[in-house]
């Protein structure tokens, strides 16, 4: 168990979990991709540790790039998509690969598939470590998914609570929302 600010999380996922996950969607990208030169395109802050993780595996020549886009407040997305750093290359005609930590309601990534979509790509995917199928409002087609999870909030492996606990190495679920 630990405690952020006044909520309780216990153990979800152990970090060996985790990274047995990530070399398996690695593995993935690595066949479909072979022979192409992707763009990973990470979405800042949560996927950092995913992001790190999955290029360390991943044996494609791949370019980084990051967007900042944020839609959480405290615990709860709150279903406005929020810019904060934008992409300044182009990614017409490049094969395109969102490193996304976790796709919740969807709007965030909605929001980012129309934008990508409008520089005429020559083809978009997404890799997201979590996805919440129930909390989907939006339609999104994710090829790599890492985990299916409940609609629960989760903090670590690079998901936070107010800027707390990117760094824990397990994801941890809240238990208690005092």
């Amino acid at each position: 168990m630990i405690q952020l600010k006044n909520l309780v999380f216990e153990q979800y996922l152990k970090e060996a979990v985790l990274l047995k996950r990530v070399k398996e969607l690695a593995n993935a990208i690595n066949h479909d991709y072979r022979g192409k030169n992707p763009i990973f395109l990470a979405v800042l802050n949560g996927s950092f540790m995913f992001m790190s993780d999955i290029c360390k595996e991943v044996s494609v020549d791949v370019k980084v790039s990051f967007i900042k886009i944020a839609s959480y407040t405290g615990i709860k997305s709150d279903g406005k998509v929020r810019d904060m750093i934008g992409l300044e290359e182009s990614l017409q005609g490049k094969d395109v690969i969102i490193v996304e930590d976790i796709v919740d309601t969807g709007n965030s990534m909605w929001h980012l598939l129309e934008t990508i979509n409008a520089q005429k790509p020559k083809s978009v995917e997404v890799v997201s470590l979590l996805t919440k199928p129930e909390a989907l409002k939006k339609p999104i087609d994710i090829k790599y998914v890492g985990f299916e999870i409940p609609d629960l909030f989760v903090v670590g492996y690079g998901l936070d609570f107010e800027g707390l606990g990117r760094n824990l190495r397990d994801l941890y679920q809240i238990v208690d929302k005092n």
